[in-house]
């Protein structure tokens, strides 16, 4: 069982995967199949809507992804098999550190996130919408 730094395997996660222009149809199956897993893997908590505009700091279009610390290992292994990218990171009371210094970037590089949007720390409001909404 896969934990996070501080040993949590119940730790909440975040993955924002992105698309650019001409791989809609890759981010439209990889979200079929994370939707479709949801009903064998405990701990996928939740695939949001696919959105085609920019949302809250990202700049491209992209769809949420929530699950534990526990399946972070294979999370991260379908992200990256899809040639996606994507940012994979702890929900925190930090959204700053959460989008920037706690962030994994996976299929590319960083993107310039629109930092001036994140909630304040001790203010995450990513934390009570674990599991139940997305943006």
């Amino acid at each position: 069982m896969s934990a996070d730094a501080t040993g949590d395997a119940a730790a909440p996660y975040h993955a924002h995967i992105y698309h650019e222009p001409g791989q809609r149809a890759v981010s439209d199956a990889l979200h079929a199949r994370l939707t479709a897993l949801m009903a064998t893997l405990p701990g996928l908590a939740m695939v949001g809507k696919l959105r085609e505009e920019p949302v809250g700091p990202h700049p491209l279009p992209q769809f949420e992804v929530h699950f534990l610390a526990r399946v972070r290992p294979q999370m991260v292994a379908l992200i990256e098999a899809s040639g996606l990218r994507a940012l994979v990171h702890p929900l925190t009371d930090d959204d700053l550190a959460d989008h920037t210094t706690l962030g994994t970037w996976l299929g590319g590089p960083p993107l310039d996130l629109d930092l001036s949007v994140m909630d304040p720390p001790g203010r995450n409001q990513g934390v009570p919408r674990f599991g139940k909404v997305d943006f």
